[in-house]
């Protein structure tokens, strides 16, 4: 499993090179800063980004190292785009591991073609798609959003408990949006309910009457936007609150950001939905952390983003090593029990624990378990819209 650290002065730079001892070690956060989920990036990168800072400031990192982030944008929908800007960050930057990327088309196309040829860690905040749990990774992988699966079972329980027993479904059309609707689709009519029509949409359309007119000819007392807020989901609702086809609409985690309600406003009050995050001591603590920082950590996947990093990070310490399969089997073992228990702001405490001998257990923001092939369990927030805004309404 070839290294990718940067080379001595004997030798090129390669995948397979040791850093030297007075360089810093580089951080990819390869995330989708352009495309249909930008309003969502700059927390998930701010949150990385605050990791890594404290990491590196701490002076207890492999000795001394600081380290860096390079950011690089996978523009969520353009697999090729991602890939080859994870390439420069691996081949031109000489980064030792990956935060990314966001959507799940993008991150299984940079593990496949990227992270895995050249023995890379990588690590995704928000990667949701059911696929990548079955996707062949060499064991570099790891995932802080739980599976669709999940939150497909649970968006149906949520729908049939507020005895709403009849929904049409619309997907944006790739791994992400085709992987939550069919999970949904599943738990819901199982559990009794109707899905009049499963349909898929295209992000970048400027009028979405066609198939809103699908979706109105179906019927249903709600309408499912397994969408992007900032691209075709947005586009799908307007068209659908301008003719009156539906006004409630349930939103899983694509779709919950204040991009939609600044856009729609109390438009959209009585809809509903969820996205994964957690209620424990260190969601609050983290979410303060990133405010005094200037960001905003209540927004979707901003402490999965502090989170990844850390793990990725405290991986290749305990490892002594940045090489993928050493910092790989070290994530397993820092990020779940037996050990200290680690929250955020505690990352030089670990560094120490580490440096000793002693054995951690990251729980940090978002309640951090790694189970199966490297994957959150994860919890879930849900929330309703009322007065124009997102309103918790519990955790499941």
């Amino acid at each position: 499993m070839k290294k990718l650290l940067l080379a001595t002065a004997a030798s090129a730079l390669t995948c397979g090179a040791a850093f030297a001892d007075d360089h810093a070690v580089k951080i990819g956060v390869l995330l989708a800063f352009t495309g249909p989920l930008e309003s969502l990036a700059p927390p998930i990168a701010g949150g990385a980004e605050a990791a890594i800072k404290e990491i590196s400031d701490s002076g207890k990192f492999m000795g001394g190292k600081a380290v860096m982030p390079v950011r690089a944008d996978s523009t969520c929908v353009d697999s090729a785009a991602a890939t080859a800007a994870a390439e420069r960050l691996v081949t031109g930057e000489g980064v030792a591991g990956i935060v990314g990327a966001m959507c799940s088309g993008a991150t299984g196309a940079v593990l496949t073609g990227v992270s895995m040829p050249n023995g890379i860690a990588q690590v995704s905040p928000s990667a949701t798609s059911p696929a990548l749990s079955t996707l062949e990774d060499n064991g570099l992988f790891f995932r802080l959003a739980p599976s669709d699966a999940r939150q497909g079972e649970l968006m149906a329980d949520i729908i049939m408990g507020k005895g709403i027993n009849s929904v049409a479904v619309t997907y944006t059309n790739n791994d992400y949006g085709k992987g939550l609707a069919d999970s949904f689709a599943a738990a819901y009519e199982a559990a009794g309910g109707a899905v009049t029509i499963n349909a898929a949409h295209e992000d970048g359309k400027a009028d979405y009457s066609a198939e809103v007119g699908a979706l109105a000819s179906a019927g249903g007392d709600a309408l499912v936007v397994a969408g992007y807020a900032d691209q075709g989901g947005a586009g799908v609702i307007q068209g659908a609150l301008d003719s009156g086809a539906f006004d409630t609409f349930v939103l899983p985690d694509g779709m919950v950001t204040d991009a939609l309600t600044a856009k729609f406003g109390s438009d959209l009050d009585g809809s509903f939905g969820q996205h994964p995050a957690s209620q424990n001591d260190g969601a609050v603590k983290l979410e303060e952390m990133l405010a005094a920082a200037g960001i905003d950590g209540g927004s979707v996947y901003a402490k999965e983003g502090y989170d990844s990093a850390a793990i990725l990070l405290l991986g290749m310490h305990k490892a002594g090593a940045t090489d993928g399969a050493s910092v790989s089997k070290a994530i397993l073992e820092v990020a779940n029990a037996p050990g200290e228990p680690i929250g955020p702001g505690e990352l030089a405490k670990a560094l120490e624990i580490l440096s000793n001998g002693g054995d951690i257990d990251y729980v940090g923001g978002s309640d951090v378990e790694l189970i199966g092939a490297g994957e959150s369990g994860g919890s879930y927030r849900e929330v309703v819209i009322e007065g124009g805004e997102f309103k918790e309404v519990g955790f499941h």
